[in-house]
């Protein structure tokens, strides 16, 4: 079971949105180097980041950040956030990455998707974005009228090696994280299933290694961990223990 740090990157710098809307965006760091070698000395082995001035814009606007990190930590990193061509999941992957993000591009264009899983096994995540079980693109500014179940299970056998599961509504605002939702979808699913939006505390810390959460690959925290909520040694420390048992 991981536990992902959330880099949000907006303008060059660090900074937690509530509910996707980016006018609410809180500054956490101005150095997003730093913050990721200090998730690496934290004992964190995975990243999660994501560009989201190049997650509306649909081309990567903070690259100059992303590499910065790639070169600050030996941590595997995961970016998402404007992504949508081969040219620029390859890009991003010769650079370090160990996974890149597919939104937008995954939910408009299947066969992009299917093509991106065939020319790079096991590279490939695809971020559901769901406001009231309806996946949302562009950054949020626009639901679609797709179901997230649904359209978790039409990626079934294209060899996504992940889908991230994000409950916009909790995003950002400490409310916890939906795993009713998270779990439902889970179930429906072969493929590894992450949970994000609204990491609050160290009870969702003690959710993730409770028996039926087993089937999770893990979550995501952003506010939570930049607050101090979260005792980062003592998550990892429960985390280690709980996959013992």
């Amino acid at each position: 079971m991981i536990l992902y740090p959330a880099i949000d990157l907006k303008d060059g710098v660090c900074v937690r949105l509530e509910k996707g809307d980016m006018s609410t965006a809180t500054v956490y760091g101005v150095d997003p180097a730093a913050q990721a070698k200090s998730f690496q000395d934290q004992g964190f082995e995975w990243l999660h980041v994501v560009d989201l001035n190049g997650a509306f814009a649909g081309a990567s606007i903070n690259g100059a950040a992303v590499e910065a990190i790639l070169r600050a930590t030996s941590s595997r990193i995961q970016l998402g956030g404007g992504i949508r061509s081969l040219a620029q999941i390859e890009h991003w992957l010769i650079k370090g990455l160990a996974r890149v993000i597919l939104g937008t591009a995954a939910v408009r264009h299947p066969l992009f998707l299917r093509e991106a899983c065939r020319l790079f096994p096991d590279k490939i995540i695809v971020g559901l974005d769901a406001r009231n079980g309806r996946v949302a693109v562009e950054g949020w500014a626009e639901t679609s009228r797709f179901n997230a179940i649904e359209l978790a299970l039409s990626f079934e056998g294209m060899g996504v090696a992940a889908i991230i599961y994000t409950d916009i509504d909790r995003d950002g605002i400490l409310s916890g994280v939906n795993w009713d939702a998270t779990l439902e979808l889970a179930q429906q699913v072969s493929i590894p299933v992450i949970a994000s939006g609204g990491f609050a505390s160290f009870e969702d810390v003690e959710r993730m290694i409770m028996p039926d959460a087993a089937i999770l690959n893990g979550a995501i925290s952003g506010r939570a961990l930049y607050d101090g909520r979260i005792d980062a040694e003592a998550a990892l420390i429960l985390l280690r223990k709980g996959i013992q048992s």
